[in-house]
């Protein structure tokens, strides 16, 4: 098992600590590379169906077949995290189911996560991200801001202590204010599908960054 020490100070296997700066504030973050089905972030990892690593432009990646394919990984990157920006990696592809939850933390015996999930209309997608928190949750969802299918995207969800908002590719599509908040605690992550194993991925899923801080649309990953 490795440990929260490790995550935030040290360079694990597959696992790439970044301490950088914005408004004079180091901001300690964890880069996960998606790009094998053994380990993430250091962390072992469970799979299921078949999911097939692939090769794009910028890296190897996983990618998920929408029905029964996906990871597993026994710890929450944000656990104790005051302030959050999680940023995503992905491809959506063409003929996925209408609702696709493909990454999400969940913090152990409480319903406290974060969920990054698209909504597919024809060739044609939108973000919806969801934070619960103790007594108040956010969805947060515009159905209006569509993107196209089959092409690489960053998704970004942001809680800056008082605010959730998302972002794609930079742009802020939504936000809405927070009442309450507990850092989360000890949790898992999925990849590919919800941690119940419900409401499947169809595309594919390339790196992840998590930060203990606020990070601004210059600072994103690159799709």
């Amino acid at each position: 098992m490795v440990s929260l020490s490790c995550m935030l100070l040290a360079a694990c296997t597959g696992n790439r600590t970044e301490p950088e700066s914005t408004a004079g504030e180091d901001l300690p973050s964890v880069t996960w590379a998606i790009d094998n089905l053994e380990s993430i972030g250091g962390y072992p990892v469970t799979v299921v169906g078949d999911p097939k690593v692939i090769g794009t432009p910028k890296g190897r990646a996983v990618e998920f077949d929408g029905i029964d394919d996906g990871l597993f990984i026994d710890t929450h990157p944000l656990e104790g995290a005051e302030t959050v920006t999680l940023e995503v990696v992905f491809r959506p592809d063409s003929g996925g189911p209408p609702e696709q939850r493909f990454f999400h933390l969940q913090v152990d015996g409480v319903d406290d996560r974060f969920l990054v999930e698209t909504r597919i209309d024809g060739d044609q997608w939108w973000l919806d991200t969801y934070m619960a928190s103790g007594k108040t949750d956010q969805t947060l969802i515009d159905p209006s801001k569509k993107h196209p299918v089959d092409q690489w995207y960053t998704a970004v969800l942001v809680f800056d202590g008082s605010e959730v908002r998302h972002y794609v590719n930079g742009k802020l599509e939504f936000s809405a204010p927070i009442s309450y908040y507990t850092p989360p605690g000890p949790g898992k992550t999925s990849v590919g599908v919800r941690i119940n194993k419900v409401y499947w991925f169809k595309g594919a899923v390339r790196e992840a960054r998590f930060t203990r801080g606020v990070r601004q649309p210059g600072q994103f990953l690159e799709p």
